[in-house]
Order: C-alpha cells, then structure tokens, then sequence
C-alpha cells in the first residue's frame, strides 16, 4: 500500500493487522497506546502517522471498528465483537430500515438533509421514504418541508442553556439545510469548504461561538449575540465529564 509518501509492503501490513485484531480481541476495546504496545511486545516500533494510517486500513478493510466510548480518547473493537452477522434482506427491506433509522434519529429532517447524509441519489431517498408510508408525515416550517416519523419525541433543545459541540458532530454534519441553526454569516466559524468543521457552542439551538475542547480552562469566543456569555456551569459539567 502506497498513499501520501507512505509505503507500507504487504507483509507489514498484514502482520500489523493480525496484531491489531488480536490485541482488539484480547480486550474489547483498545486505545492507541495499547497498540503501541502491544507492537513494542513484538519488536514493532512505527511513528504515529505510520500506525495512523495502518488503525484505518483496518477500519477500511473490517477489522477494526469503533470502540468503547472514553471522554478523552477514541478506542477499537473487533469488528466481529461489535457487529454480529444478521440474515441477508432485500433492497426495499434494506432502504426501509435505512431511512427509518435516519429519521428516528435526526427529525426533524429535509428530504436534502437525508440525501446529503446517506450518499444516496435522490430518487432512492424519495423511495425510501414513500416505502415508510404512513409512519412518517411533513410539517412546513419557513417554507421547507421536514419529515417526521409518527413516533418522534422530539422536544427540541432546552431555551436558555449552552452547548458545547465537537467537531463533525452530528448536530451539523446530520443537516445540509444547516442555516436553521448557523447563520450563512457565520458559516466559516463552524466549517470550511474542504469539510473541516471546529468545535462550536449553541445556545438556545443556534450556533454562536467556538471553544477549545483539549485546554484546562475555559478559552470561549461568541461571534453571534446571546442573552449570555456565561458558559461557567456548563464547562463545569464539561471538565467533570473529562475526569470520569
């Protein structure tokens, strides 16, 4: 494998693999440390951009997938552990789930939002959303139409509190019609063109600063107006979070 002035011959990569599916296997979940050193036991030394590269041909390839969620750090699970094998559907089975476990999960919802984040044309969208039929209805709203299953209980967010979002969250990588809760002003505070996406607060659903996860204190800038700036309680419960 050759890619970004990375040559990794195939009988390291393999035997990396079996090392890093063994390890996942060994403990459930594992950090980057733990396959440090589970490499360092046999003789294994790489720089991190090295290993970097062989975690995500694991994950490409199967083997690996997420772990065990820790505040601080991503972790690895044995695909295998993580995912059990199911019996084979067919593809309207397949598209029905897909969209109903979409929605569910993200309503209120575009038919743009679902086209954008499934990587589904937009005649299989509408499909899956006419096999739904009768569970899942459209409310207007500004002039749009937004799907919602008919057992959602979404109750929107909480008037007066802040929320400290991470990068590629799904509050606003589950969206194209992201405007509803940033600005078009503000767009370039919160991503940029080329799909890198910052840290960013809300308060009362909009998005209205940025914010440093990884610092000790708090380092908030607002480039929106709010009835506040006072984020003190909810880093709090940040950093309680972070020492867990």
């Amino acid at each position: 494998m050759s890619s970004n002035k990375i040559s990794i011959p195939d009988d390291e990569l393999y035997r990396v693999r079996d090392i890093l599916a063994q390890t996942a296997a060994d403990k459930g979940s594992v950090t980057k440390e733990d396959i440090v050193q589970a490499l360092a036991e046999r003789d294994m030394k790489m720089d991190d951009h090295r290993l970097s590269y062989h975690i995500r041909m694991a994950e490409f390839t199967g083997t690996l997938c997420s772990g065990d969620l820790l505040p601080m750090k991503a972790t690895y699970a044995l695909t295998a552990n993580k995912v059990k094998s199911q019996g084979t559907i067919d593809r309207d089975e397949a598209l029905i789930r897909f969209t109903r476990k979409y929605f569910q999960s993200r309503q209120p919802a575009t038919l743009e939002d679902f086209v954008w984040w499934s990587g589904l044309n937009v005649s299989d969208c509408r499909k899956g959303i006419a096999l739904l039929g009768d569970s899942i209805h459209v409310e207007k709203w500004k002039g749009r139409e937004f799907y919602l299953t008919d057992d959602c209980r979404t109750r929107g967010f909480r008037k007066g509190r802040f929320l400290l979002i991470p990068p590629y969250d799904e509050y606003l990588i589950s969206y194209k019609s992201r405007d509803i809760v940033l600005p078009p002003e503000h767009r370039h505070h919160a991503h940029n063109n080329s799909g890198i996406f910052q840290p960013v607060i809300a308060y009362d659903g909009t998005i209205c600063g940025n914010w440093s996860p990884f610092k000790d204190d708090c380092q908030a800038m607002f480039f929106a107006e709010t009835d506040t700036k006072d984020i003190t309680e909810t880093w709090q419960s940040y950093m309680d979070y972070r020492k867990k």
